[in-house]
């Protein structure tokens, strides 16, 4: 048995909005974060607790350490982990809350609990870390809170087929623009040099994984998909029967809602600006 891949899209869909839609930078300053990168970072990783930039380094593995170091371990001298945690949620349940009620999410909430009452949490920290958070009452915080959850388990279990395979994160990063997975400016907005990037492409050249050019070859693209096959069997590997055939079941409702999600922002998400 496997998880639909519409599952973990709706999922990344209904996790990501909260950092990347405009109004984040302004909101996260309202409690003293100063910049769109901080807000980023500290939110985040706040399950963490007041975390060391080397932490965030290595748990978020695709960015560069200096961009981090730029928000770490400044953002806790302005606010605490908690103030940010309840921002965070607060900003999630307000932008969620323009597409759907809490009403509409509550069955939804449920079974994402029950999906991750069936995770088994060994080696994935930041899934580990938000669902050691407590449960909240309000039924679109419960939603968020549990998607969350399920898309750091997946994020988890995606780095840690990254470096099974020899991947740091500036080679995970070249490799997702050459497939076309993310955007073109990733390099930018990962804070990747441009030597840092020209040596991640000799890397991949160097697999056969891409060609003179820098364009993707038949090989990365192969070896580019066998790391989402590879992904989706860590998950698999890290749930239950019964969280998989729940997660199979909501499927459907999940990306509806997501989709209504997408409908309901005037602008499409942006990375932060550096």
């Amino acid at each position: 048995m496997t998880v639909p891949t519409p599952f973990w899209r709706s999922v990344e869909t209904l996790n990501n909005y909260v950092y990347l839609v405009p109004e984040a930078a302004k909101h996260y300053a309202s409690v003293g974060l100063k910049g769109s990168w901080m807000g980023y970072f500290a939110s985040r990783a706040a399950p963490l607790g007041a975390a060391s930039p080397e932490l965030v380094v290595a748990t978020f593995h695709g960015f560069a350490p200096h961009l981090v170091h730029r928000a770490l371990p400044d953002a806790w001298g302005f606010a605490s982990p908690e103030a940010v945690l309840g921002a965070r949620l607060e900003l999630a349940t307000r932008v969620l809350g323009r597409a759907v009620t809490g009403e509409q999410v509550a069955p939804l909430a449920d079974a994402l609990t029950s999906i991750i009452e069936g995770l088994d949490l060994a080696g994935k920290p930041l899934a580990a870390a938000h669902a050691s958070l407590e449960e909240p009452v309000d039924d679109l915080e419960r939603f968020w809170l549990a998607n969350a959850v399920l898309r750091e388990f997946r994020g988890d279990c995606h780095i840690a087929v990254l470096l099974t395979h020899g991947l740091n994160g500036v080679d995970a990063n070249v490799l997702n623009v050459a497939a076309g997975r993310t955007f073109p400016q990733q390099q930018a907005l990962r804070g990747w040099s441009d030597d840092e990037w020209a040596t991640g492409q000799d890397r991949l050249r160097e697999r056969g994984w891409l060609d003179a050019d820098g364009a993707i070859t038949p090989a990365g693209t192969d070896a580019r998909n066998e790391l989402e096959d590879a992904t989706d069997r860590a998950c698999v590997g890290g749930m239950s029967a019964e969280a998989m055939a729940q997660a199979t079941e909501i499927t459907d409702d999940m990306r509806d809602v997501a989709r209504a999600l997408r409908a309901s922002l005037k602008v499409p998400p942006a990375a932060p600006a550096r």
